[in-house]
């Protein structure tokens, strides 16, 4: 059984679906990033950056246990582990890949920092709220774009399509409406409506129905001690 360090969060998330996707059984084992988890000295032996998601495979290569940090090569290590969800001939291997690297060094960087001048930041910085809000328009746009080509984003339902679809959910929370991207909304229903997609989401609903009930009241989305854990001098330190 995979070991599965978890916050309910989109990168959180998308190993979570994956797992229930390629029906590989899992324990989760929460990480609590708000009460700072992810600074633990146990922890950081298996993912270095302090963040999760990471995974322990107890049947690794050659039987011997792994461990690997960064949602993205979790995500391809499952595909080649299970056969699933990534084509093992070069050219569809590589458009596969390609859409996971624009998830990584784009869409979730990108959406993170609009979420965050949007929701987090201490003050409401016009400059950077723009920037952040148009630029998630546009990487949207990418996406509307590509499945206005084609029904997945590497042609055909993948590790790019899992690796993406949950930076999309707080869509309102990036400043955008997807009534404005239909090949995008075509696709995203279509993969909220999947068995695994709501099996993989429903890991520790109940956190997010509090961070929700918080949102919907105009409440903090964190108190002090947990806003300095997430964004503030506790990130620096040398560990």
């Amino acid at each position: 059984m995979i070991d599965v360090y978890f916050w309910p969060t989109p990168n959180g998330y998308k190993i979570t679906w994956m797992l229930e996707e390629v029906g590989l059984k899992y324990n989760v084992i929460p990480v609590n990033i708000g009460a700072g988890d992810q600074f633990k000295p146990e922890f950081l032996k298996i993912s270095p950056n302090n963040k999760m998601p990471a995974i322990t495979d107890p049947d690794g290569p050659g039987g011997k246990p792994i461990s690997i940090f960064e949602s993205g090569a979790i995500l391809m290590y499952l595909a080649e582990k299970t056969g699933q969800l990534m084509p093992s001939d070069t050219r569809g291997k590589y458009n596969v890949i390609q859409w996971l690297m624009f998830q990584m060094a784009s869409v979730g960087p990108m959406l993170g920092q609009a979420h965050h001048f949007r929701r987090y930041a201490p003050e409401k910085l016009e400059y950077a709220i723009n920037r952040y809000t148009n630029e998630a328009k546009r990487i949207y746009a990418v996406i509307d774009k590509r499945l206005g080509e084609a029904k997945y984003l590497a042609g055909d339902y993948s590790i790019a399509d899992i690796a993406t679809y949950p930076w999309l959910v707080p869509h309102s929370m990036q400043g955008q409406n997807l009534e404005d991207f239909p090949n995008l909304k075509k696709w995203y229903d279509e993969l909220r409506a999947r068995p695994a997609t709501q099996r993989g989401f429903a890991v520790m609903s109940e956190v997010v129905e509090r961070m929700r009930a918080a949102t919907q009241a105009n409440q903090p989305a964190h108190d002090k001690k947990t806003w300095e854990i997430l964004f503030g001098d506790k990130q620096f330190e040398k560990r």
